[in-house]
């Protein structure tokens, strides 16, 4: 049972405590860019704030992914 809760953190090269905060952080901002999304309906507010925000993410996580190979 045990191998279920540390074989994905072992792949990314981390315990399974560092992958359970790092997987919450970006919980975090990903919800935070949700709320943003929603409030730029209206016109002006957060114009490029989420585009680059989700590109500083998926960088983020490729360099990840490129530490594990």
């Amino acid at each position: 049972m045990s191998n279920l809760f540390t074989k994905h953190p072992k792949s990314a090269g981390e315990t399974y405590t560092q992958h359970f905060f790092k997987a919450l952080g970006f919980s975090g901002v990903l919800l935070s860019l949700s709320f943003k999304a929603l409030v730029h309906a209206v016109p002006f507010i957060y114009e490029s704030t989420i585009s680059s925000k989700i590109k500083e993410l998926d960088e983020e996580l490729q360099q990840r992914k490129n530490k594990q190979l």
